[in-house]
């Protein structure tokens, strides 16, 4: 019994303080692992074999690679060159930019890490909107709600996905057959409604003025390496095929990432330093402190007993379960951050596939309440956090208030479109 208390007491207070943004999240989760460590070695519910075996390196193996591909790529100025380019493409337009901005940024996220995507294209999406005469706000906001909703549709596409595909062996195709389809649905429904909610602030003053205005920019002077970010893109491309036929090769995704990262430094020659110091060591981190702190709360068997608490309330049929765990999943992603919520619910389905309850439909419960819940509020993602930071350089910074009255209302229709359509993909292709 004090191994339940004292381990569910270190997750809980640690969890409090990685999301007061006062301390370095990393550093916060870190202490919790180690001190996690020590109370169960005192109290013979953990050591440090059983810590070290927790840590999931297929995850930890699968963003490292991602990341190392995502340095190479962003010093060549490709990101920037896509912002300028659908900018112009728009020729002014307010509504028209919202759509491509949006489009592009969603596009990149889900098949790269959408935190290093708004961090590119936010600052090139501000000077556009300065040469128009335009309120950023909108743009920024869509940008992160939207790259939030389009990642959960790939494997790589939102952190969430890459431990729930780790846990349940889902392949890259498994995300393309059952939750892409939902998620495209999903995505058109977010992006009208964020057309709606800014309608205003979306209506063209002087569109002349603005097609001339655009005119100016220039896309091809955004991309300063244009050779290194074609051999680049060539390296993703072969990484994507590899996804595709992990099944086939039978590989792990971490594998083909890694593999990918190698290739790209080989082929690329980088300065290496440079390259590494680009990578988020400090997410990693974090990713293998949580595994260490959630595994402590599974030797000590609160996951288990929360498992058999839930077994016994399962009075609904499946796919109201399932419906039931996107909602309170998606809440509790819009309080704290989707990624330990994730990796806390990993080990209690796993406790209830051991129980002989039919969890295959669960895991993408939990991806959809993951992703789309993490829209609600200014600190459900990094991504909005970042995006919100940014904000701050222009006259109409985003403020807390203001997201929960345009991303809450996305967060609620995302997760209720995302529950039809779930139900609907139950009773017909199945999950």
């Amino acid at each position: 019994m004090a191994a339940t208390w004292v381990s569910s007491l270190i997750f809980v207070v640690s969890l409090a303080l990685i999301f007061s943004e006062k301390i370095n999240r990393m550093l916060v989760a870190l202490a919790g692992a180690v001190i996690m460590v020590a109370a169960g070695q005192i109290l013979g519910f953990y050591t440090e074999e059983q810590a070290a075996a927790t840590i999931d390196f297929n995850t930890i193996g699968l963003l490292m690679g991602m990341m190392i591909l995502v340095a190479l790529l962003e010093p060549t100025g490709f990101f920037q060159f896509l912002a300028v380019w659908v900018g112009r493409l728009s020729k002014g337009h307010p509504v028209r930019l919202l759509m491509l901005l949006g489009g592009v940024t969603t596009l990149v996220s889900m098949f790269l890490d959408n935190v290093t995507t708004v961090v590119l294209i936010a600052p090139v999406t501000i000077l556009i909107c300065e040469i128009l005469g335009i309120s950023a706000q909108p743009f920024l906001l869509s940008e992160a709600l939207l790259s939030n909703t389009g990642g959960v549709a790939t494997l790589v596409g939102d952190p969430p996905n890459i431990l729930i595909a780790s846990a349940a062996d889902l392949s890259f195709n498994d995300f393309l057959l059952h939750s892409l389809p939902i998620v495209l649905v999903t995505w058109f429904v977010a992006l009208w409604l964020l057309q709606r909610l800014f309608k205003d602030e979306l209506k063209p003053v002087d569109l002349a003025a603005n097609q001339e205005a655009i005119a100016s920019l220039k896309p091809e002077e955004a991309l300063r390496d244009r050779s290194t970010a074609i051999k680049v893109l060539i390296v993703i491309g072969m990484a994507i095929l590899g996804f595709l036929l992990e099944e086939l090769l039978h590989v792990r995704p971490a594998f083909v990432a890694l593999t990918a990262a190698a290739a790209g430094l080989l082929w690329i020659n980088p300065n290496l330093r440079e390259t590494l110091n680009r990578v988020e060591w400090d997410i990693l981190i974090f990713f293998a402190a949580l595994f260490v702190m959630v595994g402590g709360m599974e030797s000590a068997g609160v996951l288990q007993a929360l498992s058999v608490l839930i077994d016994k309330a399962a009075i609904l049929p499946p796919v109201l379960q399932g419906v039931a765990l996107l909602w309170i999943v998606a809440l509790f992603s819009a309080i704290v951050d989707n990624v330990p919520i994730t990796i806390a619910m990993v080990p209690i389905i796993h406790g209830l596939s051991q129980m002989g309850v039919d969890t295959a439909h669960l895991w993408w419960a939990l991806a959809f309440g993951a992703g789309f819940g993490g829209n609600g509020t200014m600190i459900g993602s990094t991504a909005n956090v970042i995006v919100s930071s940014l904000s701050e350089r222009t006259r109409d910074p985003i403020t807390p208030l203001l997201w929960s009255r345009r991303g809450l209302p996305v967060m609620l229709v995302t997760c209720l479109t995302a529950s039809l359509l779930y139900i609907l993909f139950y009773y017909t292709i199945g999950f």
